[in-house]
């Protein structure tokens, strides 16, 4: 299924099976029943897949089934609450809704909640497609300064240096950002900014290339012609003959590189069909790069396959040229008015492109001639020229804009790094000592601000991955555990570094028993790891409650004394200290 503004929605899985595609909607109903008992790995599989199959056509009935299947999958993922694959599912929700013209009005609350929880947890690259989804939408809706606004913030999200996050694993994370550079391509796109466009898409490539993921490459390429297209057509309508010719051939090229992977791919086909029997955009590139006879038969099958007006706008033009080549002007004439027709009588005007709008009036005014002969014809190419160098103005205009909010963006974001990296460790992005020992004194210096549990954590075992292996693995390790620690534990409790393999959790509200189950879970995240990212580091933690005017350095050194003991009772544990004396014990081995 296309997207309200024409595109494909990049989602992939190379583990999803193409026959996970041959489903009917009807076939859905039993798998969502008991998906407690289905891996956080196939909740996050499934929802791809069902990004994939959105995007080929399907009656309403199937697409309403398709987003209740991925709102149950989300509803899932809710409830196990891990912050990454929520992050993800949200992410498929809005996907999905997307590519289903009819379900755009429902995304906006989605999309608020992807921001919200992709800034709470810090997924940065999530948080960046957010905005870019919400560009699509909003053109949906016709609001293109806002969308253009949407895509400058993703951008200047991606120009910072984003860490590869290690819980999701590196071939996750490049899909991840293949799909957040291809979801912004794609709003650019649609902008008619398409030179932005194609250094993103360019960026993308380089993500997807090392996935070796026929699906992702098959919508990559699919929108990258597609791209190129309305390109040629912009160029060629200010007179650049050359450069238009240029930019046909080489969406030609993408349609021929396009056939292994498409035969790979999530998109149904039948036996040996062409992806250029299948796909408007790469049926008519070929077209375009090579007006002849020899493509109309393909063009008309495509015709009928379209179910976007601006599909049916780039076939359109695309069999008129060919008509055009073959001397049947009258019947290419009669193609464009056709579609004319079919994109006056869209409800959303043909989506936010108006450059692919005024590509086919200006061909229907140059093949159709009007009683009037050649003086009005001429009149009305004049008047198509004007338009376009307002358009062409436009672009431009466009362009600065982009280039002025994206800097705008990266500016503020630069500032609001310097004012965190004065309270951030470095190397964890947690809060550092001294955020630590201001947020203590406030909390420590009312009695309004109890119960606060404080809990002190050490590393069992982070000596020996420092000594066995390399400083840089030690530095991974404290990196994943800083990351699971914050992710166990509520949005309102604090965890910082405390220095070395040390760290504080300020647990505010908590009584000393349910700080020490909170911790206890917390431990046995870690615990639970794979090997190759935690190198069998458990935790040692030592839990007290606040007394009343009881200084902050008093509480620590009690906390450390708490840890202290769960060492020496072999660590893997979570000791809670309501005095100076014996405590119990959480043994978590």
């Amino acid at each position: 299924m296309r997207s309200p503004m024409g595109g494909l929605v990049p989602e992939v899985d190379s583990d999803v099976s193409a026959t996970g595609l041959a489903e009917t909607a009807d076939q859905l109903a039993p798998r969502r029943a008991g998906l407690d008992e289905k891996s956080d790995a196939w909740l996050v599989g499934r929802a791809r897949e069902l990004v994939a199959i959105t995007q080929t056509p399907g009656s309403a009935d199937d697409q309403a089934k398709y987003v209740t299947e991925v709102d149950a999958l989300l509803a899932e993922a809710r409830h196990r609450g891990e912050p990454r694959m929520v992050a993800q599912l949200l992410r498929s929700a809005v996907a999905v809704r997307v590519q289903i013209r009819d379900e755009t009005q429902g995304c906006g609350a989605l999309v608020e909640e992807l921001l919200a929880h992709t800034r709470r947890h810090g997924i940065v690259l999530l948080q960046a497609d957010a905005h870019a989804l919400s560009g699509r939408m909003l053109l949906a809706d016709g609001a293109e300064d806002d969308a253009l606004t949407e895509a400058a913030v993703a951008l200047a999200m991606l120009d910072e240096d984003l860490a590869p996050d290690l819980t999701l694993g590196r071939r996750t994370w490049d899909l991840l950002h293949a799909n957040t550079l291809m979801d912004i391509g794609l709003v650019l796109t649609q902008l008619g900014i398409y030179e932005t466009a194609d250094q993103v898409m360019t960026k993308a490539h380089r993500y997807i290339r090392s996935s070796a993921n026929p699906h992702m490459i098959s919508v990559h390429l699919i929108n990258r012609a597609r791209m190129l297209l309305g390109w040629g057509l912009r160029l060629e309508r200010i007179g650049d003959e050359a450069a238009a010719a240029q930019r046909f051939a080489t969406a030609a090229a993408i349609a021929v590189a396009l056939e292994p992977p498409f035969r790979d791919s999530l998109f149904p086909h039948s036996g040996e069909v062409a992806a250029a029997d299948q796909v408007p955009a790469i049926g008519a590139a070929h077209a375009f790069a090579n007006p002849c006879a020899a493509h109309l038969d393909r063009l008309r099958a495509l015709t009928e396959r379209t179910r976007h007006p601006l599909e049916a706008v780039v076939v359109a033009i695309a069999r008129a040229r060919c008509l055009e080549a073959d001397g049947r002007t009258s019947e290419a004439v009669d193609v464009l008015a056709e579609a004319r027709a079919r994109l006056d009588d869209d409800p959303a005007g043909g989506g936010a492109e108006p450059t692919m709008r005024v590509g086919l009036i200006r061909e229907f005014a140059r093949l159709s001639g009007p009683d009037g002969g050649e003086r009005t014809t001429s009149a009305l190419e004049l008047y198509a020229t004007e338009l376009e160098l307002q358009l062409w103005d436009m672009r431009e205009s466009r362009i600065a804009q982009l280039t002025t909010r994206r800097e705008h963006e990266r500016l503020t974001r630069k500032h609001g790094t310097i004012a965190r990296q004065a309270l951030q460790d470095p190397l964890t992005g947690l809060p550092n000592r001294r955020a630590l020992d201001e947020r203590l004194d406030a909390l420590s210096s009312s009695p309004n601000n109890l119960p606060l549990a404080v809990g002190l954590v050490d590393l069992d075992g982070f000596k020996g991955v420092n000594d066995r292996m390399s400083h840089a693995e030690g530095d991974d390790v404290l990196r994943v555990v800083a990351s699971t620690l914050r992710d166990a534990l509520r949005g309102s409790d604090m965890v910082a570094r405390y220095g070395g393999d040390e760290f504080i959790v300020l647990l505010p509200g908590a009584p000393l028993h349910a700080a020490e189950a909170a911790l206890g879970r917390a431990a046995a995240s870690v615990a639970n790891l794979p090997n190759d990212l935690s190198h069998g580091v458990t935790l040692s933690i030592g839990v007290v409650a606040l007394r009343p005017q009881e200084t902050a350095a008093r509480a620590l050194a009690r906390a450390d004394a708490a840890m202290y003991q769960a060492k020496r009772n072999g660590g893997n544990a979570v000791v809670a200290s309501d005095a100076g004396d014996a405590a119990p014990v959480t043994d978590l081995a």
